[in-house]
């Protein structure tokens, strides 16, 4: 249903205007980019010599746009159809690169020149990261071969995740509000997207798409927010992807886009906790963030420890479905979600991301370093370090929802007071 556009936009400014306008976020950068990086690329030389042959390679290794599935609506049809008994068979994009050769490279670099330990330590990891991602993207497609490398990079769900997770589902689910009805178009969507960029001081590059997972996400390469082309959304999705999306995914790319180094860009190990953590925290500052949201996050958790348990995608699909009496739209999406690429823990890590954010918040912790760029709060010590040797600077852009918690539903608080 597509809504009238002056009634949209009325809605979409009551939206914005009740939040804090983005200068006061802005954070004064006393040199610009060229100074910065021709002051620090002679001083390490070597340094910015590894970084920039990293970006090179890096440039070729976005896993997300390899491992969403091509065929993804025609499967969904087919295993409704067989009665949610014949698994997808999904088709992936084919790779533009030699993985062998690709690996060779990364281990070419002669990281010993620089001369730093802690920096070097890191860009050790880095290259170790990089090449576990090669490993997932060349064999997307090859079931447990797959499943196998995605486990070397995001991990398993923990005890404590499943717990979590269970603890969620445990709470009844809160009536329907209006907010929460599906009725707004990829067209619409871009126009609430345009009007909530509004506050950002960056470009927003919008495009459709038919093979992405999600409803909407933003594709780090090319600074662009993708919306799905047949999805249908809720005012509620639209604020929660905003915040989430733009106010988080987009913030850092261009954050880190302004740093002197491009790992920053390409994403530091493990970065992927962080990351989400961060934008379903904003997501809970903005007042955007549902108990439904919550529960989303806890099936992908148990989807993804299906996975270890050696679940088809017959059996996660039934096991949230009809386990769990999600409707089956929302099911196949977390199952496909879980299983693509042959097995994909990634999403286990949304939930225990914003445990660790939301603990940090609570401890009055500044989120700016984390908005950097692409980065985890892992190496969050070699940041400050490298902060100290003019190797990174402070975050050019911040993100509103921060500035004031929102959130007004007290079962919410409960849940995050007492994950584990």
């Amino acid at each position: 249903m597509v809504i009238k556009v002056a009634e949209f936009a009325i809605e979409l400014n009551e939206l914005i205007n009740s939040s804090p306008r983005m200068g006061s976020l802005r954070i004064n950068v006393k040199m610009s980019k060229e100074e910065v990086l021709k002051e620090k690329r002679l001083q390490y030389p070597q340094l910015f010599k590894i970084d920039a042959n990293l970006d090179q390679l890096v440039k070729k290794i976005e896993l997300i746009s390899y491992v969403n599935p091509l065929n993804i609506e025609t499967e969904k049809q087919r295993f409704f159809a067989s009665k949610y008994v014949e698994s997808p068979v999904f088709k992936y994009r084919k790779l533009p690169f030699d993985p062998y050769k690709l690996h060779q490279l990364f281990f070419s670099q002669q990281i010993d020149r620089i001369k730093d330990e802690q920096i070097r330590a890191f860009y050790q990891d880095v290259i170790y990261f990089y090449a576990n991602m090669i490993q997932c993207i060349e064999t997307i497609g090859q079931g447990k071969k797959f499943f196998y490398n995605s486990l070397s990079t995001y991990g398993t769900p923990t005890k404590k995740d499943v717990q979590n997770a269970k603890f969620i589902l445990h709470f009844s689910d809160e009536p329907l509000s209006e907010d929460m009805e599906k009725k707004y178009s990829p067209e619409d969507a871009r126009l609430f997207f345009e009007n909530f960029v509004e506050q950002y001081n960056f470009p927003l590059n919008i495009a459709y798409s038919t093979s992405i997972a999600a409803d909407a996400m933003v594709q780090n390469s090319s600074q662009s927010l993708l919306i799905k082309k047949n999805a249908v959304f809720s005012k509620n999705q639209l604020l929660t992807l905003a915040n989430h999306e733009i106010g988080v995914h987009l913030v850092t790319t261009y954050n880190a886009m302004l740093q002197p180094l491009k790992v920053f860009s390409n994403g530091l190990p493990r970065n992927v906790e962080t990351q989400e953590g961060l934008a379903v925290f904003s997501e809970y500052m903005s007042g955007a963030l549902t108990l439904k949201r919550l529960k989303e996050l806890a099936y992908r958790v148990l989807a993804s420890d299906s996975l270890i348990k050696g679940y088809s995608f017959a059996d996660t699909f039934d096991m949230i479905h009809s386990k769990y009496k999600l409707n089956r739209d929302d099911a196949f999406t977390i199952t496909l979600r879980a299983h693509r690429g042959g097995g994909f823990t990634k999403d286990r890590l949304y939930l225990s991301g914003l445990r660790k954010i939301h603990k940090r918040y609570k401890s009055g912790l500044s989120m700016d370093t984390l908005l950097t760029g692409k980065v985890s709060l892992e190496y969050e010590s070699t940041m400050l370090r490298m902060r100290e040797l003019g190797l990174v600077l402070q975050p050019a852009h911040g993100n509103i929802a921060y500035t004031k918690n929102k959130n007004k539903n007290e079962t919410l608080d409960f849940i995050l007071n007492n994950l584990k």
